[in-house]
């Protein structure tokens, strides 16, 4: 039985750690914050922090999803290339 593309595309490691992205963007909404209160010379409420840093968390994974999901169609094209420059030098071999 033949292994299809997307069986294919889904055994394709993955060379994104999404343990160290997710502390990547903790560390982005802490200083995205921390910045905003030193520029302005203000300190954010419990409230208007916690908020804050809700938002900037859920956006940032979204555009990890988006990325993820763009990863997959590089892969897809990828495959295809592999596939379409295989025919070519078999056809030269004939």
């Amino acid at each position: 039985m033949a292994i299809s593309d997307e069986e294919k595309l889904g055994s394709v490691r993955s060379a994104v750690d999404l343990a160290i992205v997710g502390d990547n963007i903790s560390d982005i909404a802490a200083f995205t914050l921390e910045k905003h209160e030193f520029k302005n010379d203000t300190t954010l409420s419990a409230e208007v922090r916690e908020a804050g840093d809700a938002r900037i968390k859920e956006v940032l994974w979204k555009r990890v999803e988006e990325l993820k999901k763009r990863r997959m169609q590089i892969l897809a094209e990828m495959f295809t290339l592999a596939e379409t420059t295989l025919e070519e030098v078999l056809s030269k071999g004939k």
